[in-house]
């Protein structure tokens, strides 16, 4: 069953990795649900910005513990999608960060 195209990707990821990975491979990045596979990452993406994905690859990436004092926390886990688009084709919100 597929999900909500609006709930699959929680957000984009902008740091100085993905920004090298998007000038030089026309590769984008994002925070996506833990559950969702490729193939609905990728009719996702296609329907949001209107691009043509070539392919999507994803990393599952555990959350830190962190402790400061006697105080102990954890980061959440968060999957991560990286996803390349066709040549040519831009997704805007990335564009002028």
């Amino acid at each position: 069953m597929m999900k909500e195209i609006e709930t699959i990707i929680i957000r984009p990821i902008i740091t100085e990795k993905c920004t090298d990975l998007r000038e030089k491979q026309n590769i984008y990045s994002f925070e996506v649900l833990k559950n969702v596979t490729k193939h609905e990452i990728m009719h996702a993406i296609e329907k949001m910005y209107g691009v043509t994905v070539e392919r999507v690859n994803l990393v599952n990436t555990k959350g830190k513990v962190k402790t400061k004092r006697f105080i102990e926390g954890k980061r959440p886990d968060i999957k991560k999608a990286y996803v390349k688009i066709k040549k040519g084709d831009k997704i805007q919100i990335f564009e002028g960060v």
